[in-house]
């Protein structure tokens, strides 16, 4: 019979991550105090900053349980973290795990939990080195904070675009909220875990060695992830540098596979592109001479693309130019948790 959380009790699951984190993570010599103490303590670089992100997820909000198992959410959790360092430049280095789980939760399923943690942590060397743990009342609930360092003077920030700087994309914007609609219009049909865009939803791919090794060129001005949707942080960057948008819409890459999903459901890919979109790829501006060294930069760490499909411009706010020359005002959907 498979056990749960209320036949082992809370310190023996602790001794049970403890032992897998033992034998299937990462050890680093910077850490002097890990798990096991009041605190963690870990030796800094000289001549590097230290950078730190915190992202939740909770069950029913930000991932459905029935379209992941354990290990996917896992990883998901992780790479949305490790987005936010690379995104700034940064690498990974440390990560404190906190968790709300239900008593009857099984134990298999938080040894998952934390393999899909180290899946992503690993191939930086990266290990836990602390968190915490809780009951829940019902769903899961996860909280990571991710420790991570750049060198001094190099993290890329979001407030560094000057008007007449290009805007660039990484990928295919639009592929986890195609994902998502395809999951919500067909429930019940397993085929779909393993459909491209359904993949791109339940275990997203960061960007974060590419994020560094843009970032190392020095003709990054600005940068951040599209943890939710492609015109909205645009517009975060846009409005972080005091400065507009403009962004040409027969230049933003389409996903055949959007294409195909959106004509399934009767959409405008356009919908998924523009919209509410955790995909995790990178928005990117840069002087515009610079653009293709950073394209080169993408081609040699395997990126599917760097597109060119805009400009930051002077005044406020983002807009789309359409075939035509027509300028139409671009909504930035941005996901906002407490107004839906």
């Amino acid at each position: 019979m498979a056990e749960r959380l209320s036949d082992i009790g809370e310190r023996e699951l602790i001794r049970r991550i403890g032992s897998l984190l033992e034998l299937e993570g990462r050890r680093s010599a910077r850490v002097s105090t890990g798990i096991g103490d009041d605190a963690a303590a870990f030796l800094p670089r000289r001549g590097y900053e230290l950078l730190v992100t915190c992202d939740s997820m909770v069950e029913g909000r930000h991932y459905l349980p029935a379209s992941s198992g354990s290990f996917d959410v896992g990883r998901r959790a992780m790479a949305l973290n490790i987005s936010d360092i690379g995104a700034m430049g940064g690498e990974a280095l440390f990560a404190l795990v906190s968790l709300g789980l239900p008593a009857d939760m099984l134990v298999r399923d938080v040894e998952a939990l934390y393999r899909g943690f180290l899946y992503e942590l690993n191939p930086f060397d990266a290990s836990i080195i602390g968190g915490n743990l809780t009951g829940s009342g019902g769903g899961t609930f996860i909280d990571i904070t991710l420790i991570g360092e750049v060198e001094q003077g190099k993290a890329v920030r979001r407030c560094g675009a000057r008007p007449g700087d290009a805007v660039l994309v990484t990928g295919f914007p639009g592929r986890a909220a195609a994902g998502l609609r395809l999951l919500l219009h067909r429930p019940q049909d397993a085929g779909l875990a393993d459909h491209p865009l359904v993949r791109a939803y339940t275990t997203p791919s960061h960007r974060a060695r590419l994020g560094r090794a843009l970032a190392q060129t020095g003709y990054v001005t600005a940068m951040t992830d599209t943890s939710d949707g492609f015109p909205g942080d645009l517009s975060h960057v846009a409005e972080a540098s005091g400065a507009g948008a403009e962004i040409v819409k027969g230049k933003i890459p389409v996903d055949e596979a959007v294409a195909e999903a959106a004509r399934l459901l009767g959409m405008d890919p356009y919908e998924f592109i523009l919209g509410r979109s955790d995909d995790y790829e990178l928005v990117v501006t840069c002087d515009p001479r610079h653009v293709p060294a950073l394209q080169s930069v993408a081609a040699g760490c395997g990126a599917e693309a760097l597109t060119e499909v805009g400009r930051i411009t002077e005044g406020q706010g983002t807009v789309m130019v359409l075939p035509g020359g027509r300028r139409i005002p671009l909504e930035a959907p941005g996901f906002d948790h407490f107004r839906g």
